[in-house]
């Protein structure tokens, strides 16, 4: 699929259109793993950098998230129904000059959230782990049965 010679938005967009239909249709589910930047490229026939963009879009929405040397995984933005729910980004405290401000709201602040934060974090890592040996498993048993 190349970007639409009839749509006006930019490419990078129309990209991450896709993307989030396939999302919200349950292609991608949440945990898996996003096609690479080079695999998008030559889906879409963009631009690496276009590419990038496409997925920082869905990153921004909370649609995705990205480990660092592991690749940009589906996040977990899946209702019950199957149906596509909002995701709320985690926006930090403001600081001045060194010192953190506690927040308006009621939320639970200060370590309760950093530990959340974290321990999604660890959850996300390990997931990227179980994918890559699942891979690896995959391919060990197709060296195995030719």
């Amino acid at each position: 699929m190349t970007p639409s010679t009839h749509d006006a938005r930019p490419p990078y967009q129309q990209a991450a259109e896709a993307i989030r239909s396939e999302i919200k249709a349950g292609k991608l589910k949440p945990g898996e793993q996003l096609p690479s930047h080079r695999e998008l490229q030559e889906r879409f026939g963009i631009a690496n950098m276009t590419a990038r963009s496409a997925l920082r879009v869905l990153r921004e929405e909370g649609l995705i998230y990205t480990v660092q040397g592991r690749g940009s995984y589906v996040a977990d933005v899946i209702g019950p129904g199957g149906e596509l729910i909002e995701a709320k980004r985690y926006t930090p405290p403001q600081t001045t000059a060194g010192t953190v401000e506690a927040p308006a709201s009621t939320e639970p602040t200060g370590t309760i959230t950093e530990a959340l934060l974290e321990v999604r974090d660890q959850l996300r890592t390990l997931n990227a782990e179980v994918q890559t040996l699942k891979r690896e498993v995959a391919e060990l048993k197709a060296r195995q049965h030719p």
